[in-house]
């Protein structure tokens, strides 16, 4: 495996507006009611394989604690045994072993540790993770899960950036529930 066989996907669902968590982190919006006669059905057994072709996972504390807080309801623990690397200079409870807390350069991890080691790493969370990834150049793809609700006000998916990022519209996915999924490649300067 080399570093240039690796592909970093920023991934995560949010409302229409933008917003990845209300002000206060949650995220009860995430069910809603819609449905799009036209949309295609997400299928277990098409959501199981292709979960399995994520090697691993990076997030935040808090997209951290909302999954533990999943876990704790009996939704269970999303990320599977796949690596997951959480970034936070907090002390957080670790509940398994295939989790690992960093708090130190975001780009060696990428780069130095993760790249050279895995094929498909997943940027899971949450929006100060995904602008740093942008402004350091890390990540290769964007997907965005568009969830048909309004909800006005709370945390961006992207926060602040210092220049503007090309994109390409690589795929567009229309679902019965109304969510609608954006695949972008990000175009690299050259």
């Amino acid at each position: 495996m080399t570093a240039e066989n690796s592909k970093v996907t920023i991934h995560m669902a949010a409302s229409l507006d933008g917003f990845i968590a209300r002000k206060d982190g949650s995220v009860d919006w995430l069910e809603t009611s819609d449905e799009f006669a036209e949309g295609v059905t997400l299928d277990p057994a098409f959501a199981e394989a292709f979960l399995k072709t994520i090697d691993c996972y990076v997030m935040g504390s808090r997209t951290y604690e909302t999954a533990l807080n999943f876990e704790a309801k009996g939704f269970g623990w999303v990320y599977g045994d796949k690596p997951t690397f959480v970034l936070t200079t907090r002390k957080l409870p670790r509940t398994r072993d295939n989790v690992e807390f960093y708090s130190g350069d975001l780009a060696e991890l990428v780069n130095g540790r993760l790249r050279p080691k895995f094929r498909s790493i997943w940027i899971a969370g949450g929006g100060a993770i995904a602008s740093e990834c942008l402004r350091l150049g890390l990540a290769d793809e964007i997907c965005y899960s568009i969830l048909p609700v309004l909800i006005g006000d709370g945390i961006p998916f992207f926060g602040q950036l210092n220049s503007d990022i090309a994109l390409h519209l690589a795929e567009v996915k229309g679902y019965k529930s109304g969510m609608v999924a954006l695949r972008y490649e990000i175009r690299k300067s050259a």
